[in-house]
């Protein structure tokens, strides 16, 4: 008996002392949310539209050189359109932050988790993550690279899997030259 509890205890011993090793080396890094940014680009049948969203807080969490999570969280009241000016700026603003886009007022962030990350080179991975608009959640996977103190990736989002449906051939019949496609990317440029 006495020999059973001090292996289960030597046992225990050795599984802590790993694990304090294991979560000691890694390193969550803070993104610079003022020298970072996010560029959206939306498609639609006569063309599309420019804009930028801001970073509300996020880190990259590395064991030693290697990127093995992240989180971030998007400030949705900051949608800003680049490519008009004046009052279809204005115009268009409101509308993606109105309830027939992303309903600002009842969702004000979204946020992305990264769930598995795979690295496929000497400074890119595969990442999957769980991300989160207008209170929906959906796994999305995309390339990331890392280099030095900087990371960017290329996301494309299907915003339909997250009820925005306005203007969609995928939900409404007859919008012809109004469509407004389901994809929309996302470039993000990261410092850390």
């Amino acid at each position: 008996m006495k020999n059973t509890i001090r292996k289960t205890f030597a046992l225990l011993l050795v599984a802590f002392t790993t694990f304090a090793y294991a979560t000691e080396d890694k390193d969550k890094k803070a993104v610079k949310t003022t020298n970072s940014t996010v560029v959206w680009k939306g498609y639609k049948v006569t063309g599309s539209h420019t804009g930028t969203i801001a970073i509300k807080s996020g880190d990259l969490e590395f064991d030693g050189e290697t990127l093995v999570g992240g989180s971030f969280t998007i400030d949705m009241t900051s949608i800003v359109v680049t490519d008009l000016e004046g009052d279809s700026k204005a115009s268009l603003e409101g509308h993606l932050k109105s309830d027939d886009f992303f309903g600002v007022d009842n969702y004000n962030t979204a946020s992305l988790t990264f769930t598995t990350v795979k690295a496929t080179g000497k400074n890119s991975y595969k990442v999957t993550g769980d991300i989160t608009i207008k209170g929906t959640t959906e796994s999305i996977t995309f390339d990331l690279s890392v280099y030095g103190n900087k990371a960017n990736a290329t996301l494309k989002v299907d915003r339909t899997k997250f009820n925005v449906r306005y203007g969609s051939s995928s939900f409404f019949d007859g919008l012809k030259d109004k469509v407004i496609y389901d994809e929309f990317d996302l470039v993000v440029d990261l410092e850390f």
